[in-house]
């Protein structure tokens, strides 16, 4: 294989999602693999990112919970597909901690494409209700008005 097609698998898998198995706790060489990464970029990646913090068992070895699996897939999603530099994603990842994640921002492309959206949802609305849609809509009023009606008359002592 050439390096043009390792650059195309290496696109192609980095789009599959990757499934953290049903554990407890993980081992670094287990997370590594996961993730498609080093054990000394894991390491690393520890030093610079205080919230990726696995505990050490006995041994001193490190047992990555499944929040840490989870931390780690995330940081390298931000440094490696989206191009955030370390000091970047230590940034983002400190703001979604304190719920500043949430705000999102929106590209003129989204925000065409939400008004678009939109529009359709407005048009779908306005349509005319049909004979059977009238009768049902009448029906459920009706309803409503009586459970209206039971609720305002007085519950006899």
């Amino acid at each position: 294989m050439d390096s043009k097609n390792d650059a195309s698998l290496s696109k192609e898998s980095a789009k599959q999602p990757i499934i953290i198995p049903e554990k407890l706790f993980f081992k670094i060489g287990e997370v590594a693999e996961l993730l498609g990464e080093e054990q000394h970029v894991l390491r690393y990646w520890e030093s610079e990112f205080p919230m990726l913090a696995p505990q050490k068992n006995r041994a001193g070895q490190r047992t990555y919970r499944r929040k840490d699996v989870e931390m780690a897939l995330h940081i390298k999603e931000l440094l490696r597909n989206e191009g955030f530099t370390i000091e970047g994603a230590r940034k983002k990842l400190q703001m979604e901690g304190r719920g500043g994640g949430k705000l999102k921002v929106v590209t003129p492309e989204m925000a065409s494409q939400i008004e678009e959206e939109l529009q359709q949802q407005r048009a779908q609305i306005a349509q005319p209700l049909s004979v059977d849609q009238r009768k049902a809509v009448r029906r459920i009023r009706k309803d409503l008005e009586s459970i209206l009606s039971m609720l305002n008359s007085e519950v006899p002592k």
